[in-house]
């Protein structure tokens, strides 16, 4: 077994050391490291948004961020003999913080975005397992790193059938970023222009921001590529199940991976997007339940009292717009409130069978809260 290592200059951006990585889908993408399965790869990486916000960070920059070179990713790393129909497991081995946290509200962008118009900025100093910020006096979140992106590079034809679905669902009037070679890395434009954006996760993963993906955990990606083409980035200390206002607790961060190859699994059990699984507790056991917590819930009925038979989106909005104001009852202005959310309340699909509504449940762990 090997150890490789991939460093990154974290004054620099990505545009400014692009043989470090990527921040858009393209299998000819080069890979900057090749390795063989069973080696640890140790790969540093840049913060979702390349660090427009970093300590020094305005409103002015929240409200109108460069979103074209969103998600600085490093890699591609190609494994040797993965090929596609393989199933790729990266066993997760460390995620080391930063010391140095954002959470951002961005005009536009979040699943209250129509409610939340104003940018906004929480600054979170990352220490002794903690996150703490003036900004939310008495609020603590425990660490639980994990990587937002986490993806191997689709194949030719996956790449051109998932860029023809995404262009249908936006001119069908749904919210999509196409490609796009504005701020794209690499720049050439064989690849920028044809390149899919990190945003959403896909098949072979990327965005999934699945906050249960930290060190102890197995991630199995079905290949699509030859070599795979693994990277990652856009790092998280901590964050709740959903992400409501568009970020976690960002960061840069540190990831050591190992890779193994089973040959012909994705496609002999008909794999056809990430798992991941692992055999503890991903973070405490009092936070992992949680302990203590207070929930409030949502159903698919409008605020006008208008059944939205079995409408998922809508009792989910529901459970948060009740949590808001639950937050609001402590204390809480609506945007710490929608914050706090986003980083530490968990939605919970409660029922989907008890037609016409839908029931979501928003819990928000009481040990949180220190001395406030």
């Amino acid at each position: 077994m090997a150890v490789h290592e991939i460093r990154i200059d974290p004054n620099r951006t990505l545009a400014e050391e692009p043989a470090t990585g990527h921040n858009r889908w393209h299998p000819d993408i080069p890979p900057i490291l090749r390795v063989q399965p069973g080696d640890e790869v140790v790969m540093e990486t840049r913060d979702a948004f390349d660090g427009q916000m970093g300590p020094g960070a305005t409103l002015k920059t929240v409200g109108s961020p460069d979103l074209d070179v969103v998600h600085p990713l490093t890699g591609p790393v190609y494994i040797d003999g993965a090929q596609p129909g393989d199933l790729l497991e990266i066993e997760i081995l460390e995620v080391v913080p930063d010391t140095y946290g954002y959470t951002v509200q961005v005009p536009g962008f979040g699943f209250l975005r129509d409610l939340f118009p104003d940018p906004y900025i929480v600054r979170w100093h990352l220490s002794d397992g903690w996150a703490y910020s003036p900004g939310l006096p008495g609020v603590r979140i425990p660490a639980a790193p994990f990587m937002g992106t986490i993806g191997l590079s689709p194949g030719h034809q996956s790449l051109a059938r998932t860029a023809a679905r995404e262009q249908a669902s936006m001119e069908r009037g749904g919210f999509v970023l196409p490609p796009s070679a504005d701020g794209a890395v690499p720049r050439d434009p064989a690849i920028a222009t044809r390149a899919l954006r990190t945003i959403p996760p896909r098949e072979q993963a990327g965005n999934v921001d699945i906050k249960q993906l930290g060190a102890g955990s197995r991630l199995y990606i079905p290949v699509d590529t030859p070599g795979a083409l693994f990277s990652a980035g856009d790092a998280h200390y901590a964050q709740g199940d959903s992400e409501t206002c568009g970020t976690a607790i960002e960061m840069r961060a540190t990831l050591r991976v190992r890779f193994t190859v089973h040959t012909g699994e994705a496609a002999a059990k008909g794999i056809r997007g990430p798992r991941f699984a692992r055999s503890d507790y991903w973070v405490a056991a009092p936070f992992a339940a949680p302990r203590s917590f207070y929930a409030t819930t949502g159903m698919s009925v409008s605020r006008d009292g208008e059944v939205a038979a079995e409408d998922l989106t809508l009792a989910a909005r529901n459970a948060l717009l009740e949590m808001i104001d639950h937050l609001g009852e402590r204390g809480f202005d609506r945007q710490q409130a929608y914050a706090i959310c986003s980083v530490a309340v968990d939605l919970r699909v409660s029922q989907l069978v008890d037609v016409p509504s839908f029931l979501v449940s928003a819990l928000l762990p009481e040990d949180i809260f220190s001395g406030r």
